[in-house]
């Protein structure tokens, strides 16, 4: 899991280093926040593609996935990229994604990040959904308040 990809700076570090750690490490999946990947806010088609092709295969995002419109239409579509989970029903693209054996969620908090579900009836909800469940389960949890990371 890559934390928060801020901007150019952020990007040229994954395309310089992802690919030999992918190699060195073996690693099958790799899982990154990208929600501030596009000038350090929000995420682009174009920045999107720059980290899959560096070795990324999920991104997760949180509230600044919302910043740049022109990625709207992507959260429908193939590229694997995660809005938090518990935004309201009707919010473009898809909260979760199996992907090598695991199952990768992406959720938010709900204190300063504005109205959305609860996270916890979120997960709850999905977990109950998803038949098989697969045996690794990776939740990227985008909060602000530790009192809700901790609870999570």
């Amino acid at each position: 899991m890559i934390g928060d990809i801020v901007g150019r700076p952020g990007r040229q570090a994954v395309k310089e280093l992802l690919p030999s750690l992918r190699q060195q490490y073996g690693f099958s999946l790799v899982i990154a926040n990208a929600e501030n990947v596009a000038g350090g806010l929000g995420l682009t088609s174009t920045t999107a593609r720059e980290l899959l092709s560096a070795g990324v295969d999920v991104m997760t995002s949180g509230n600044h996935i919302w910043a740049q419109k022109e990625i709207y239409p992507h959260l429908e579509r193939e590229m694997p990229i995660l809005r938090p989970l518990n935004y309201p029903p009707g919010v473009p693209g898809k909260g979760y994604v199996v992907n090598h054996q695991a199952m990768v969620v992406n959720l938010i908090g709900r204190t300063f990040m504005g109205d959305v579900d609860c996270p916890f009836r979120a997960i709850d909800q999905l977990l109950t959904e998803v038949k098989p469940k697969p045996p690794i389960i990776i939740v990227d949890f985008h909060a602000e308040a530790t009192s809700e990371k901790v609870a999570m």
